[in-house]
């Protein structure tokens, strides 16, 4: 079975805001055993609209539709609709209601004519209540395709999503089982790993299908089955995932449903009762951000100190003016530096330091663009490492990131 996702709004296709709710929904709608077929962003013009949802009926037994359901005149989704399914709006009641309650109780102004039109709904339409907003969502139905119409806003349409579009596909259609089991790898390319998995690949079943999605030194491993025997494909996917670890398990750092690097570094360090500090220079906090990101980080992050200044790194680090005059700002020494007196400052286990060249142009050292060095302090010593990144500002920035903590997640590990 396959779905169709159609995103409304110029403000998409002009790159004013980035297309996250496709990406949500395609992922709910896998997990439901649907998939989807082609995902389609349209101006907020009524001929372009119609085009679209008349080409998507015809291929997919369900379209899903966000954007255009607000109050103003360039959202023109509902009348648009009506036109479609030869429909006329009338107002709704209970979304009236709903939606003065929301004015009185968040908004503190008075509810306008504007706003009331949005409780105007199609009479065909299923109403699907929208707890988190004025414009409802609608559920319509035409030569036995459902089309979903539903809020851009994306926590309200993820939570209409969530709560009536996908129990009513649920209720509504047949569905084969999708089974996904991704792999996560850092620290080697894809042409290898794929040499080394050669054999084992060259025999999956029929029925699996194995993708490759890397991202700047890190390679995801996606294993998918899809039929109607649920536990037969999560049996054969599991048996087919176990073989991988006797062949690289020296790069795997865990699942995709496990979380991310950062987070399995986190579940390490609270597992060992031991932290980490920071001290970042090209990264400017990038490292702390991510480790911030994990909820209960504060139990084993203490801080981190971004010294991207030389004058910060001698100042408020501490490092010797004399290293830096020495071997320069951008050197293993000057990094082991950083590690160490950020993790003395701070009363922290670990310390992981950054200091490179992302360029375009050098800064206070001759090292070439995209040379950047990685140090980690511990209770068992300090090291560095030396890369070079590339010509690009942001790969480089990006890359080291994803570095620093391939080398954090493996010294965790000697403890």
């Amino acid at each position: 079975m396959q779905a169709e996702i159609i995103t409304i709004g110029d403000e998409i296709l002009i790159g004013q805001i980035v297309d996250s709710n496709s990406a949500f929904i395609a992922k709910e709608l896998n997990k439901i055993g649907v998939s989807v077929y082609q995902i389609t962003s349209v101006q907020d013009d009524r001929e372009h609209i119609l085009r679209s949802l008349e080409e998507a009926g015809n291929r997919s037994s369900v379209v899903i539709v966000t954007g255009g359901l607000g109050p103003t005149k360039d959202d023109v989704t509902k009348p648009t609709l009506c036109q479609f399914f030869d429909d006329e709006l009338v107002r709704d009641e209970k979304v009236l209601a709903h939606i003065e309650e929301l004015f009185k109780k968040y908004i503190n102004s008075p509810i306008s004519d504007l706003n009331r039109q949005q409780a105007l709904v199609p009479t065909k339409a299923k109403v699907l209540h929208n707890a988190f907003g004025t414009a409802p969502g609608l559920w319509m139905k035409k030569d036995k395709v459902s089309y979903f119409f539903l809020p851009g806003v994306p926590y309200e349409m993820k939570n209409l999503i969530l709560t009536s579009v996908l129990p009513a596909i649920i209720e509504e259609y047949e569905r084969p089982h999708i089974v996904h089991k991704t792999i996560m790898t850092y620290g080697m390319g894809e042409s290898t790993i794929a040499e080394k998995i050669e054999d084992w690949e060259n025999n999956l079943p029929s029925a699996i299908k194995l993708a490759y999605l890397p991202n700047l030194g890190r390679v995801k491993l996606r294993l998918s089955a899809k039929g109607q025997d649920k536990e037969a494909l999560v049996s054969m996917v599991e048996d087919e995932a176990k073989k991988l670890y006797p062949l690289i398990g020296d790069i795997i750092y865990g699942e995709e449903e496990d979380g991310a690097i950062e987070v399995q570094i986190g579940k390490l360090l609270t597992e060992k009762r031991m932290t980490l500090a920071t001290a970042e220079s090209f990264t400017g906090g990038k490292i702390a951000e991510q480790v911030t990101s994990v909820p209960g980080a504060s139990h084993y992050f203490k801080g981190s100190v971004v010294c991207y200044a030389t004058e910060t790194k001698i100042k408020v680090l501490g490092v010797p003016k004399e290293l830096v005059e020495q071997y320069s700002v951008v050197s293993e020494e000057v990094a082991v530096a950083m590690a160490e007196r950020v993790r003395d400052l701070l009363g922290s286990d670990f310390g992981i330091a950054t200091t490179g060249n992302a360029g375009p142009t050098k800064g206070d050292s001759d090292a070439d663009v995209g040379t950047v060095y990685i140090a980690i302090s511990s209770p068992k010593g300090s090291f560095a490492q030396e890369f070079n990144m590339g010509n690009h500002r942001e790969r480089v920035v990006k890359k080291s990131v994803g570095k620093a903590f391939e080398l954090l997640y493996k010294e965790i590990l000697n403890f």
